[in-house]
């Protein structure tokens, strides 16, 4: 005798002569129910070379959001007088430098998605890789602290628009089982960023002039990603809410190159049964009533407390401190060559966020959160005792021209390495999943408004770093830190849904009564029988194939 559920699915599940009928897939996503046809249409195809290269593309992004963030690290430590004539770099003037890119990432973080929803997200990607290459630009030719902080905002601006939309991008275009790993692809490019920026720094730090070097190699990259994106489709999604069904198949044949012609038109349908309620809701209200719908909807006013708690988590935890100022800290303990030790460290963070590439859909994303957060606090919590015990001499502070225990000095990397792994296998790519929360009528503003909320926690914390080292010692600052990440941790607890296996417009079903993070479980598992039960027919149906008449 068959359950209700398993009727259900095989009424849901049309023959090859029978017409799709949207209507029970719109009332199941509209009620906050798994729809078996969706999830069996939606396979476990294999992921064909063309998004793989698409989004190696998109990942060029990422690659210039490491670098230029990563590479000011080296820069600081080699302009030496180039830019004051006849003085060193004040502090004030450091954090100014650093800052700018902070400030201009947040005021494009702020408007990306916003613009992207009406424009596409193609169209956003070239505007930012024409401000990366102006900002190099810039950047390689100024001769005053005014004209680099001017550079530094217009990269700002591109790292802004690039962090909010590449992600989001690659989401829209990916298969629900590999999409979290899709996404940690493009951290990945971050890293490898970052790490890229830190061997440059090594290679010019002894060259004359060599930083000009440094921050103006960006513009290669983002030459290459604006003429592959002419290339690249537009998102489907921004497709269908534009009404061209016809580039929706053709980017869907590609995705799915496996798939019938059938099963290429019902997953099509399926896509626009599931988007149509947030296409209505588009064409109907203005930008301040998506706003609105935004703040004072639970469904989405939950996602965007997930989304925004996220990446302040993210920043304040004090990562990017390292980033920025990595090689100032390490030459201050001690260290020969720090932009070298700087390299140890974005290495680290590059081969741990290939272990997030991993599993990051298989364990799942709140897992890795739960299990990776107390690393965090190990680290930090170690460096602050380092810090202290290295310091006794000189008060508590880093004194110029001190020369430290070299045993303390290996401790703090140590810490730094811990914290930097941990960072990477969790915090570092998780909330750029951010996406994947909102419903598309506010997907776009959603993201903007996260994305704002990384670069203004990041402006906070890294504006802040060299006074409050100053302030109350580098041991009270890594302390003060890891504080901050016992609080992350908390958040995540209480408040981070597992969207792992679960489609774009399936999560949105998981806030409808809270945080979701019981909700998003019972989803899972309900879609994982489905799953399981679709395929013990496909297995019958294929032995009774082979079995002689």
């Amino acid at each position: 005798m068959q359950s209700p559920m398993q009727e259900k699915a095989e009424k849901q599940i049309p023959s090859s002569d029978e017409h799709i009928d949207l209507g029970d897939i719109l009332a199941d996503f509209r009620g906050g129910e798994i729809n078996e046809f969706a999830v069996i249409i939606e396979g476990e195809e294999k992921t064909t070379w063309f998004v793989w290269i698409l989004v190696a593309c998109a990942s060029i992004s990422g690659l210039l959001f490491g670098y230029d963030t990563g590479v000011i690290s080296g820069a600081l430590v080699t302009i030496g007088e180039d830019l004051t004539h006849g003085k060193e770099l004040t502090d004030g003037q450091k954090e100014f430098i650093t800052s700018a890119t902070t400030l201009g990432a947040l005021l494009g973080g702020l408007v990306a998605g916003v613009i992207s929803d009406w424009s596409g997200r193609k169209l956003v990607l070239a505007i930012a890789d024409i401000i990366f290459i102006a900002g190099a630009i810039v950047q390689s030719v100024c001769h005053d602290v005014w004209t680099m902080i001017g550079g530094r905002f217009l990269i700002g601006v591109g790292v802004g628009l690039a962090s909010c939309i590449a992600p989001l991008y690659i989401q829209e275009l990916s298969p629900t089982r590999l999409r979290g790993r899709l996404v940690v692809l493009n951290v990945v490019m971050i890293t490898l960023g970052q790490v890229i920026a830190y061997g440059i720094d090594a290679g010019f730090a002894n060259v004359n002039g060599g930083w000009r070097w440094m921050v103006g190699l960006s513009c290669i990259p983002a030459g290459i990603q604006f003429i592959l994106l002419y290339f690249l489709p537009e998102s489907p999604r921004i497709l269908l809410r534009r009404g061209n069904i016809d580039s929706v198949r053709r980017i869907m044949s590609r995705i799915y190159a496996a798939a019938t012609p059938r099963e290429l038109e019902m997953k099509v349908k399926v896509l626009e049964a599931a988007v149509q309620q947030s296409i209505e809701i588009s064409n109907t209200t203005t930008f301040l009533q998506r706003v609105k719908l935004l703040l004072f909807k639970g469904v989405n006013r939950r996602a965007l407390i997930i989304g925004c708690g996220m990446q302040a988590f993210q920043q304040l935890c004090g990562f990017n401190t390292l980033m920025y100022y990595s090689a100032t800290l390490f030459q201050e303990i001690g260290f020969n060559q720090p932009t070298a030790v700087s390299l140890i460290v974005s290495g680290t963070n590059f081969i741990f966020t290939l272990v997030a590439l991993k599993w990051i859909d298989q364990i799942g994303r709140r897992k890795i959160m739960l299990w990776s957060a107390p690393g965090m606090i190990f680290g930090l919590t170690l460096a602050s005792i380092a810090f202290h015990y290295m310091t006794t001499k000189t008060g508590g502070y880093l004194v110029e021209n001190t020369v430290y225990p070299a045993s303390w000095a290996d401790i703090v990397l140590l810490s730094m390495i811990i914290f930097v792994a941990s960072y990477a296998t969790g915090i570092g790519n998780v909330p750029w999943q951010q996406g994947e929360f909102f419903s598309l009528e506010v997907r776009g503003l959603g993201t903007s408004i996260s994305t704002a909320m990384n670069w203004a926690a990041n402006l906070l914390i890294n504006s802040t770093y060299l006074s409050l080292m100053a302030k109350i010692t580098p041991a009270g600052a890594f302390g003060f830190y890891a504080g901050l990440c016992l609080l992350g941790w908390v958040f995540v607890i209480f408040c981070y849904p597992e969207t792992a296996g679960l489609s774009l417009e399936e999560v949105m079903m998981i806030f409808r009564s809270g945080f979701g993070i019981q909700e998003s479980q019972r989803l899972r598992a309900e879609k994982q029988q489905i799953k399981a039960r679709a395929k013990g027919m496909g297995d019958i149906e294929q032995r009774e194939k082979k079995e002689p008449i």
